[in-house]
């Protein structure tokens, strides 16, 4: 981040695509409980376990010789510290994950600060939560009332200061990403949050893999497009991240 280097993160479920991504030069490998959406065909999230994710993190694990190895704690498995103390455990012990991330602001402060003094790495997630859209109504872009801004900065903030090292905004106005990625000294990264200090996309987006009704997210770009493969597909992402050529204007929020 000081350097102003763009930082190219995906999702991954599996020990094949591990290997493909970290040659292409992905720097971050999200075991993200996308995989209910992409892989268990889930509507949502909420219905992926912490075996599951111990399952998948597992298989990246094996093979992963380079990038960082991030895990999602999955829709209520850290709903109290310990309770996240726990899964938290879990990801690192069984499933050698090297950083755990969960979603919310200052519900999560005391849960973060207890990972973090127990040598835990955190990443926090802000803006759009995918494990309660439920609760939300549905998926919309966060932050665009000055309230709903005001409160995102502060947990942002929050956050960094009760010991993340890493953040995702998702489904963010692109002013106020911005605004957030220059305020906080740990890097931001982004997904439908315009220009951060890296972004991630789910991997399957990112190949065109999606479901053939509706038309899928704005913030996505289907990098197969054009190219002979999968591994010419995640390189055109790498050098697209890294270059600033990606995310373009047409794949942020107002």
């Amino acid at each position: 981040k000081a350097a102003g280097e763009k930082i190219p993160c995906l999702t991954c479920y599996d020990a094949a695509f591990t290997r493909v991504l970290e040659a292409a030069g992905v720097e971050l490998l999200l075991v993200g409980d996308s995989l209910g959406n992409v892989l268990q065909g889930q509507d949502s999230t909420v219905p992926v376990s912490v075996d599951h994710m111990v399952y998948h993190c597992a298989c990246l694990a094996r093979v992963r010789s380079r990038a960082l190895l991030v895990a999602d704690m999955p829709f209520l498995s850290y709903a109290t510290p310990q309770q996240a103390l726990a899964t938290a455990a879990r990801l690192m012990q069984e499933g050698s994950a090297r950083m755990v991330k969960l979603e919310g602001g200052a519900e999560r402060l005391e849960s973060v600060a207890l990972l973090s003094a127990q040598g835990v790495p955190v990443c926090g997630h802000l803006g759009l939560l995918p494990q309660s859209v439920h609760k939300l109504g549905g998926y919309r872009v966060q932050g665009r009332e000055p309230d709903q801004a005001e409160a995102m900065r502060r947990d942002a903030l929050a956050l960094q200061e009760a010991g993340a090292g890493l953040l995702v905004l998702e489904c963010v106005p692109s002013g106020l990403a911005q605004e957030i990625s220059a305020a906080l000294r740990i890097p931001v990264i982004g997904i439908g949050a315009g220009v951060c200090d890296g972004q991630v996309l789910v991997l399957h987006d990112m190949l065109g893999i999606t479901p053939a009704e509706g038309a899928p997210p704005r913030f996505v770009k289907n990098f197969l497009v054009g190219r002979g493969g999968v591994r010419e597909a995640v390189r055109a992402y790498v050098e697209a991240v890294k270059s600033g050529d990606f995310p373009a204007t047409e794949h942020g929020f107002e």
